[in-house]
């Protein structure tokens, strides 16, 4: 055995994508045609580029777990406004469902891959995805008037990858800056403001 090569990890020990994933697969069926345009907590995205965005980082994802580097895993989130495609209802549900098994595969968490068309190590890339799919899961229920809840290993994993550090105090100028909140706020609500969102936004006029 090469000693240079990195362990598998242990799979008891892996962050898994399926809670979210589901989640936001639950939330699909309110959302009807009528709710498409409506405004999002992501101030460049109405519920339609946030579905988009959802396809599309579920994709990207699924194939950097996958080292199935190619145009998927090459593209910026931030190039283009994302388009929904007509067939999101069928297409989006499918896409949840696989990033959520191709990060079940130990071999997705070890070596590198790309994602946005930045190069990053799988645990990395793993971590990403799951806040990922927490912070605009809450995104779209909240954007349709739906509740939300996630569990606290998904958030303590969110709130270690967003929180800032001393070396990377505006962590890269990926995230807006951090929402202050009270030391007392719940964890959702901290991890939701480390995003750079508030955790108190509601659609206007509801």
């Amino acid at each position: 055995m090469d000693t240079h090569e990195t362990p598998a990890p242990d799979a008891a020990a892996l962050l898994d994508l399926e809670p979210a994933a589901r989640r936001i697969a639950a939330l699909l069926g309110p959302v009807d045609d009528s709710r498409l345009e409506d405004p999002t907590p992501c101030p460049d995205y109405a519920v339609r580029e946030l579905l988009g965005h959802l396809t599309g980082l579920a994709t990207a994802f699924r194939d950097a777990a996958r080292k199935d580097l190619g145009p998927t895993t090459a593209t910026s989130p931030d190039a283009a406004l994302p388009v929904l495609d007509d067939d999101w209802r069928e297409v989006l549900p499918r896409r949840l469902e696989e990033v959520a098994a191709a990060w079940r595969s130990p071999g997705a968490w070890t070596g590198m891959t790309r994602a946005g068309g930045v190069e990053l190590p799988g645990g990395v890339a793993g971590a990403v995805a799951l806040n990922e799919l927490v912070v605009h899961g809450w995104d779209l229920a909240r954007s349709t008037g739906q509740p939300y809840a996630a569990d606290e290993a998904e958030l303590r994993s969110c709130e270690a990858l967003l929180a800032p550090d001393e070396d990377d105090p505006d962590r890269g100028g990926i995230f807006a800056p951090p929402v202050p909140v009270a030391d007392d706020t719940p964890l959702l609500d901290r991890v939701i403001a480390l995003s750079g969102r508030r955790p108190d936004w509601r659609p206007p006029g509801s």
